[in-house]
């Protein structure tokens, strides 16, 4: 029997250790934020089959619930090769998304030739907070794009990454998540039910539940 497209991804990032789960020794976040889970989706790009099987994901959800844009946008950096292999996929112009604009040059944030079309879809590989993706969301439209939404590998799935996909009012549309992925791992035996306590608990309130912890 063929594996959900979600599982089969989730699974895809634990075999390749993008994804590694270590609820007893968590891991530290540049933001200070202890956490059971790290992911590290550029390494999806080493491995073909996984590459391939990604793209062809973010392919299908695109025009499934997007329709065909003019442009695909790649969020700078994790998103920039999924985005160009997706725009070369569905033969479209790419552009991509720095954090912030140059202090040299052109003094771009958008780089690409933004009069080749004006709706876009950005892909994205990993959403955490949600602030890095939406800041690519808010220098597209203020470039005059029509964000029609954003495709991501992965994503927490924290509250207040729903509330500001909400409030900016952009459709959000992800090939896996964490409860899909802690679910295979607890499959595959990556974990044992006795870290399903912490790890649910984690996704609930991370900055109070790595309060409590030491690394």
């Amino acid at each position: 029997m063929q594996l959900d497209p979600a599982l089969k991804v989730a699974e895809f990032l634990l075999q390749i250790k993008a994804v590694k789960l270590s609820p007893r020794k968590p891991f530290t976040w540049a933001s200070g934020w202890k956490s059971p889970i790290y992911c590290d989706n550029r390494k999806t790009l080493s491995y073909p089959a996984v590459r391939t099987y990604i793209r062809q994901q973010l392919v299908q959800v695109i025009n499934s619930e997007f329709g065909r844009p003019d442009m695909i946008a790649g969020v700078a950096t994790g998103g920039i090769a999924h985005g160009a292999l997706v725009a070369h996929d569905l033969g479209l112009p790419f552009i991509y998304v720095r954090s912030g604009a140059k202090e040299h040059g052109m003094k771009n944030q958008v780089e690409g030739d933004l009069t080749v079309g004006r709706s876009v879809v950005v892909v994205e590989d990993l959403v955490s907070t949600g602030q890095s993706s939406l800041n690519a969301v808010h220098a597209l439209r203020e470039a005059g794009c029509e964000v029609k939404g954003m495709a991501a590998i992965f994503t927490y799935g924290f509250d207040a990454a729903h509330k500001a996909f909400a409030e900016a009012k952009v459709s959000l549309q992800t090939l896996t998540s964490y409860p899909v992925l802690v679910d295979q791992a607890l499959r595959d035996g990556y974990i044992t039910e006795k870290d399903l306590l912490p790890l649910n608990e984690w996704r609930k309130d991370p900055a109070v539940w790595g309060a409590s912890v030491k690394a």
